[in-house]
């Protein structure tokens, strides 16, 4: 049902930032492409969905501010509002209107891989990236529909497939993609996930981007023109010849992931040296106005910016930090950190400083690098002997399996402390191998569910169980570049947008991450995966 804004917010006025007011504009979409508000700011409802038997979602999904960006190989995945505080290019007038040059769209069932250097590495929906699930054959007969341009059959065989495993996000990507293939003329956007490195989380991203495909797709706001997702599976070692696949792919308008290695970097350059919008942690920045507005935008990697996910590495130490002192006074934290990660070095540096302003002391800093000999029952009794009562696991995605380690040895022990982490310990793979070990784990997270938040329990009852704040974030994320690549379906339109700069802003009742950031303990229940008795809880 269309509805029309004039970009005066009619509900709560001070919660919302448009770009301001502008003549009647007739909406079919959840955000007003004329200004950015979202429906319930103009009409009222908090609970407005895109119709669809089912699978509409909130307007209201997200409780998050600025997290950092996407940060595929070491945080989160971040998120922010597309509220933008410019008039999209569609609203300019004519002599005003910078001219783009039209990016030529690939023509149906003509696939990016088929002259792609990394061709196994992407998909559109003519392979399989995620094999090993329930509906294995019905994917696979979608995939064969797909290579021989069959829309009708590959629609059929992989809503088969969703049916059969609804909680495999690559089948509902892939039964978008065959829609929009058929339609003609999608707009195509690239997720770049570590499949090979860290399929499940792989999975939370791609279940975001899933829910706002579809969601985008039942309303497009180019008319005739729908969400196409191509698949990316960021395999180490091929970083640099994926982003140059993707450059050279002309009808991909945008890029979401990527992390902040040294490859990444190489990577980064190749979309700004080609004028294609990637949105990664050193690619965007986050600047905070007097008033306490935060705008993203789109940065060169040698400018001197504040990256999104240094301000949100910092608002983790102040949590974290506030958080010890008050329930383990005096708090005498021990660090686990990876120094060969970026991200799990960063963490580290940002916790000492945090953590004496907090009125707490860092006894003993303890590098876990890989390649490096690590005995965790060792390591867990000298810091004991340093006087620690918190251990805090700032570790990379790749050092699940030693956080857990020194988890177990510290169960063994006579006083065992308290354990803290990140982010990247939020994975089925610490509460199931974890066991009794990780009871009472306390992690700082960009974004958690919550009962009584709507895209919890929607994004929940589509995907049949809980869902993690990588999927949480992965559909904010999406809808912020889906709205820039919707302002303007060029490369050099969509740069443009973000490059303006977009105010973020969270919407949710209970946290914004330029000043906190949401904890979950590890507690005993039923809605944790599959082989473990725990599950992650918010902390009140």
């Amino acid at each position: 049902m269309s509805w029309s804004c004039d970009g005066v917010p009619k509900h709560n006025p001070g919660q919302y930032n448009g770009s301001g007011p502008h003549p009647p504009y007739d909406n079919d979409g959840p955000i007003c492409l004329m200004c950015g508000l979202p429906k319930e700011a103009v009409v009222g409802s908090t609970n407005t969905r895109v119709s669809g038997p089912g699978n509409g979602l909130p307007i209201k999904p997200i409780a998050i501010a600025a997290a950092g960006i996407l940060v595929i190989g070491g945080g989160g995945f971040g998120l922010y509002k597309a509220f933008s505080n410019k008039t999209p290019e569609v609203a300019e007038t004519p002599g005003d209107a910078t001219p783009t040059t039209p990016i030529t769209a690939a023509p149906p069932g003509e696939f990016l891989s088929s002259k792609a250097v990394s061709a196994s590495l992407l998909s559109q929906g003519e392979k399989i990236l995620l094999a090993g699930g329930k509906a294995d054959a019905e994917k696979q007969a979608g995939a064969a529909a797909f290579v021989g341009k069959n829309w009708d059959d590959a629609i059929a065989k992989y809503q088969e497939a969703a049916a059969k495993d609804p909680n495999d996000p690559e089948t509902k990507i892939y039964l978008n993609n065959a829609a929009a293939q058929k339609t003609g003329n999608p707009l195509t956007i690239a997720v770049v996930v570590p499949i090979a490195g860290s399929a499940d989380a792989a999975k939370e991203v791609l279940r975001g981007a899933a829910l706002y495909q579809e969601q985008f797709n039942k309303s497009p706001a180019v008319p005739g023109r729908l969400l196409e997702i191509v698949i990316v599976n960021d395999e180490a070692g091929k970083t640099v010849s994926i982003s140059q696949d993707l450059v050279n792919s002309a009808s991909v308008l945008g890029v979401l992931g990527h992390g902040i290695d040294s490859s990444s970097q190489e990577a980064i350059k190749s979309y700004e040296t080609a004028g294609l919008a990637a949105i990664s942690p050193i690619s965007s920045s986050v600047s905070i106005d007097p008033a306490n507005k935060a705008t993203l935008k789109l940065t060169k990697m040698l400018e001197k910016t504040e990256e999104m996910l240094k301000v949100y590495l910092q608002k983790l130490g102040e949590t974290v930090a506030n958080y010890a002192s008050k329930n383990h006074s005096p708090a005498a934290i021990a660090i686990f950190y990876n120094s060969d990660s970026v991200y799990s070095k960063q963490l580290k540096e940002l916790l000492v400083l945090e953590v004496p302003k907090a009125g707490g002391k860092i006894v003993k800093e303890i590098d876990v690098k890989a390649g490096a000999t690590f005995d965790a029952k060792a390591a867990v009794a000298d810091v004991s002997q340093a006087g620690a009562n918190v251990v805090f696991m700032a570790m990379s995605k790749d050092q699940v399996e030693q956080a857990i380690a020194i988890a177990q040895a510290n169960k063994e022990t006579a006083t065992p402390l308290a354990l803290m982490g990140g982010s990247e310990l939020y994975t089925p793979t610490t509460l199931v191998k974890g066991g009794d070990a990780i009871k009472d784990l306390v992690l700082a997270v960009p974004w958690r569910w919550e009962k009584d938040d709507p895209f919890s329990k929607e994004a929940s009852e589509i995907w049949k169980g809980r869902v993690s704040w990588r999927t949480a974030t992965a559909f904010d994320a999406t809808q912020a570049l889906a709205a820039a690549i919707s302002s303007n379906p060029t490369r050099e339109g969509t740069v443009k947008f973000l490059t303006a700069g977009t105010q973020i802003s969270g919407t949710a009742k209970e946290f914004d991450l330029l000043k906190e950031i949401p904890l979950v303990k590890a507690v005993e229940g039923k809605d944790g995966p599959p082989g473990s008795k725990y599950q992650f809880d918010a902390v009140k």
